[in-house]
């Protein structure tokens, strides 16, 4: 029965995401460069952004470590990974912008501290009750490790591109150039998806898809939005310059 209600529950979550994708689409999250008003209540960005992001760690830490599961060192390993990306972008990344003033609703906070509690579960319940993964081919391993570090390398030089466009002080927008910034307006995503991609590989199991497909859900339509917003901004914007997938779109 456990295996009924998870696949069932996690068929849901998927049917959930079509429905969100379809709606990030004409209703782009308020927050950083897309803020609006009326979104009622805000906070610091900086505090929204730990809120956000960096309690995915303890929410996957409690699946994991509640469970009986064997603690395997390929689990151990799938397990660190998921940290390594969260407490970067929970817990550091944070401290690394240039947002002084800035602000994002409550709503927003909250709704991206749901996906991360359902994501986590997911993840952390496979692992921590229901066995994770038991053995690995050196394909996988190769590949979906590789794959890993690719997208989180990408994932962090585009953050610290974005990041270094503001000196101290500075609040405003500016275009980035760079890196597979000339090529795409969010490398920052494209990261993150090849590194997700990666992880499922790693992962071996159903869970590890899910999210990648959460993820292009959130991303996938921020992408779009990021380059409309460039384009009308910015009248140099680099006509050829894609929204996440270089050459392609």
């Amino acid at each position: 029965m456990e295996w009924n209600w998870y696949y069932i529950a996690a068929c849901v979550w998927a049917i959930i995401g079509v429905i969100t994708f379809l709606y990030l689409f004409w209703q782009t999250a308020p927050y950083g460069r897309h803020k609006a008003a009326g979104w009622g209540p805000e906070i610091p960005n900086r505090l929204g952004w730990m809120l956000m992001e960096g309690l995915s760690p303890i929410f996957i830490s409690i699946w994991f470590w509640v469970g009986n599961s064997e603690k395997s060192t390929l689990n151990l390993v799938l397990y660190a990974l998921y940290l390594l990306h969260y407490v970067y972008r929970g817990w550091v990344f944070p401290f690394l912008t240039r947002t002084q003033g800035k602000t994002m609703p409550v709503s927003i906070t909250f709704s991206a501290i749901f996906f991360n509690l359902i994501n986590t579960f997911f993840i952390g319940y496979q692992l921590g009750f229901m066995g994770g993964r038991s053995e690995i081919s050196t394909l996988e391993a190769l590949l979906g490790g590789a794959l890993f570090v690719l997208g989180f390398i990408i994932h962090f030089k585009s953050d610290q591109i974005l990041i270094n466009l503001r000196k101290p002080g500075e609040t405003d927008y500016k275009l980035p150039q760079g890196f597979l910034y000339k090529y795409v307006a969010s490398p920052n995503y494209l990261g993150e998806l090849i590194e997700w991609t990666g992880y499922a590989i790693l992962f071996g199991h159903m869970a590890g898809w899910l999210f990648v497909f959460w993820t292009f859900v959130n991303l996938f339509p921020r992408a779009v939005a990021n380059q409309k917003w460039y384009k009308k901004h910015f009248p140099d914007y680099p006509l050829d310059r894609k929204v996440i997938l270089p050459g392609i779109f």
